[in-house]
């Protein structure tokens, strides 16, 4: 009886690999994915972005609004500015004052003061003069605040004493050129002690010196308008960090 074989099997055939067959629709979808991930998140951080800026601006502006310089706030600052200007003076010695380059005891000044009772002069060669402060001159010294005193080593006192100083009339515009800058329109005037209205340009002691000597005690010697009408005056602020308004300078 004739035997059943078994069909031969090549061996190279069992020993050959199966590749496993490869998820393409799977492959592609993730891809897809990923690349619709990616595209939606490029125009929400541009979104993001413009919002952010949008935001942003919109603070600074609505800050900047409210950071408005107020009538009250620059009536402070131009006091605070005219006060560091400070007063102005005039200076003399008593004693022996001998011509230098600090003093020139035969300008008009020395004729005003005395003119005005506070001193007495009398000539002393062709290039000094002896002046003595009055009982009276020395009283109405004695009454003004901020006046400087000083010995010299020729034993000449100085003083330098205050005639007016500037007062601020009122604020009349405040316009905002941009957030924490600001212009001020406002007005001022003299306020005169008691000497200083003896220095007055449009005094009858001024009034009485020659017209050289006028200008001379107008330019070197504390004489002004003392008694003018207020003076206009523009100036622009500043905010700093602090909050102060100040000068702006570029």
């Amino acid at each position: 009886m004739p035997t059943v074989m078994e069909p031969k099997v090549n061996e190279d055939e069992k020993s050959q690999p199966v590749t496993p067959a490869t998820h393409e629709s799977e492959l592609f979808a993730a891809e897809v994915e990923m690349e619709s991930k990616s595209s939606n998140f490029l125009p929400v951080a541009l979104i993001l972005g413009l919002v952010l800026v949008v935001g942003g601006t919109i603070v600074y502006f609505v800050k900047g609004a409210r950071d408005v310089l107020t009538i009250p706030v620059a009536t402070t600052a131009i006091n605070q500015i005219l006060q560091a200007q400070g007063p102005s003076t005039i200076r003399f010695s008593t004693g022996t004052v001998v011509s230098s380059m600090s003093e020139k005891p035969l300008d008009p000044h020395y004729k005003l003061l005395a003119k005005a009772g506070v001193v007495t002069t009398k000539p002393k060669g062709y290039n000094s003069l002896i002046v003595v402060l009055n009982p009276a001159g020395e009283k109405l010294i004695s009454q003004i605040t901020g006046v400087q005193k000083a010995t010299n080593p020729d034993k000449t006192v100085t003083y330098l004493v205050p005639l007016a100083e500037r007062q601020l009339v009122g604020v009349n515009k405040v316009t905002m050129i941009k957030p924490h800058l600001a212009q001020v329109d406002y007005s001022w005037k003299w306020a005169p002690n008691r000497l200083g209205t003896e220095f007055d340009a449009s005094g009858s002691l001024v009034k009485s010196f020659a017209t050289w000597d006028r200008a001379t005690l107008i330019k070197s010697y504390g004489v002004d308008f003392y008694g003018a009408a207020p003076t206009k005056a523009s100036i622009v602020l500043v905010e700093g960090k602090d909050g102060e308004w100040k000068p702006y300078t570029e």
